[in-house]
């Protein structure tokens, strides 16, 4: 055979080129900046919600009996003496003092009072003394006199009270409470209720004008008598010169949920409910039981 002219085709080499896979760029997420502006707000949080906790466990038994699970009631059909003691800290209050003695205090802002409706032995907490304003600066109590007999005739031990006005003659006002109150046998002592200081006078000048109230008074009745004040007051102002007086303390806080051994009454609020008496009305803690109330009084 003739060979071909034609020079054969060279061969040529397939090569496969492999593509390197891409990889693709991991951006790391910063993690979060923590600021203290950050870390006051949970902390705020925490703080928040541990003081939920701890106030929901000091008055779990306010709360249930408000709920209607410790009595088995509605809230909706709450008698109105269980209406009473609907409040939270109240109850709160009453529960923990089962062995302590009960009472109010009243003037003529509680208005009428319907003594015999009012149930002193009946409801969760029964009340066994009653005191009474009788006079307030050189002004009487218009429903003293109603009231002081009333509350005898009713069973209650009694108690009178002077409301002091600071810019008015001491010596005046302890007139006017004598010639007003007649204290029995039977009779609590005399109370001073003293809430505010002077716009007029300074400090020391309120102080003597209350111990000359105290004293004149003692001298006349042969009992010493009970200083009535807020908390706070008779802390800043009172405690250091007036140590020797038991003591009858308003202080309706929240936190504050058992008396203090140095406190002879607590008035725990202001916003009991009784029958018998429109509106509200403060109630009273007597630090012991009624024989020990009992001892108390005038003999």
């Amino acid at each position: 055979m003739p060979q071909s002219n034609k020079k054969p085709s060279p061969i040529r080499a397939v090569a496969t080129v492999h593509k390197k896979g891409v990889r693709k760029r991991v951006v790391k997420k910063k993690a979060p900046k923590v600021t203290p502006v950050k870390i006051l707000r949970y902390s705020l949080l925490v703080a928040f919600f541990a003081f939920i906790l701890a106030a929901g466990y000091q008055y779990r038994h306010g709360f249930l009996y408000y709920l209607g699970f410790k009595t088995n009631k509605h809230i909706e059909s709450l008698t109105e003496e269980d209406r009473k003691i609907a409040d939270v800290r109240n109850y709160e209050i009453i529960s923990r003092h089962k062995d302590k003695v009960f009472g109010l205090d009243v003037s003529h802002y509680q208005g009428v009072i319907r003594w015999d409706s009012i149930e002193r032995v009946k409801g969760e907490f029964p009340l066994d003394f009653m005191f009474i304003r009788s006079t307030t600066g050189i002004d009487d109590d218009t429903r003293f006199k109603q009231n002081w007999r009333n509350a005898k005739n009713a069973g209650f031990l009694r108690g009178a009270y002077h409301y002091y006005r600071p810019d008015e003659n001491s010596l005046k006002q302890a007139d006017n409470f004598i010639s007003m109150v007649k204290l029995d046998k039977g009779d609590l002592p005399p109370v001073l209720d003293i809430e505010r200081i002077s716009s007029k006078q300074n400090l020391d000048s309120l102080k003597s004008g209350l111990k000359r109230w105290l004293v004149t008074v003692e001298k006349h009745y042969g009992v010493k008598p009970i200083i009535y004040s807020g908390e706070s007051f008779y802390t800043d102002f009172l405690k250091q010169e007036f140590e020797g007086y038991t003591l009858w303390i308003a202080n309706y806080s929240f936190f504050e949920d058992k008396i203090r051994d140095e406190w002879l009454f607590w008035q725990f609020t202001d916003k009991g409910a009784v029958n018998g008496i429109d509106g509200n009305v403060d109630v009273n803690i007597y630090n012991g039981n009624l024989a020990a109330l009992n001892q108390l009084v005038i003999k």
